[in-house]
């Protein structure tokens, strides 16, 4: 779920989202900042409808807001790369974040939250002072251009969304990931 915090006495602030930092004991991404998210449960449902349900209640358990799947606006899809023994195919959701409703980190999940401007996350990332991932990464880098939430959810509304799986490729006894149009 990438919340978007609304205008109002944020607007001279920019687009802002959501980020939740996952508890460093996790055993999956401990310590990490994350987009609030999670597995789909078999009380979701099924197909796309689960996949909101589950978008839904992760927020509100890893952030304690609440909002109707109906406000999600699907954004990407990404599947883990072949290489990866574990392989997640995660459907992201843009949505409006509610009027004062500040994120409240459970303290087992997520142990801490707060709001960002993609490029703030991505230069305080590169500083190494806020431990991102890969897809959170391209997200942020993907949302840097947008002035507002208003215009990032317009923008949401318009595309195709289309299965993104990055690959694994090794260059000089190193690995790195990367994306298909970003192979060589």
């Amino acid at each position: 779920m990438i919340l978007l915090r609304r205008g109002g006495e944020h607007a001279d602030t920019g687009l802002q989202v959501l980020l939740v930092q996952r508890n460093p004991e996790a055993r999956f991404m401990p310590g990490v900042w994350v987009f609030p998210g999670g597995a789909v449960d078999s009380a979701d449902g099924a197909g796309e409808e689960a996949h909101r349900a589950a978008a839904v209640r992760e927020l509100q358990e890893e952030a304690a807001i609440e909002l109707g799947a109906d406000e999600l606006v699907a954004y990407s899809r990404w599947i883990t790369p072949r290489v990866v023994p574990i392989r997640f195919d995660t459907r992201f959701y843009l949505a409006l974040a509610p009027a004062h409703s500040p994120p409240e980190p459970d303290g087992s999940e997520t142990v801490d939250a707060g709001w960002f401007r993609p490029q703030e996350a991505l230069e305080r990332h590169r500083g190494g002072e806020l431990p991102l991932v890969f897809p959170t990464i391209k997200h942020l880098e993907s949302l840097v251009g947008y002035p507002n939430a208003q215009q990032a959810l317009e923008a949401a509304r318009r595309r195709e969304v289309r299965p993104i799986e990055p690959e694994v490729i090794s260059e000089g006894g190193e690995r790195r990931i990367v994306l298909p149009n970003e192979l060589p």
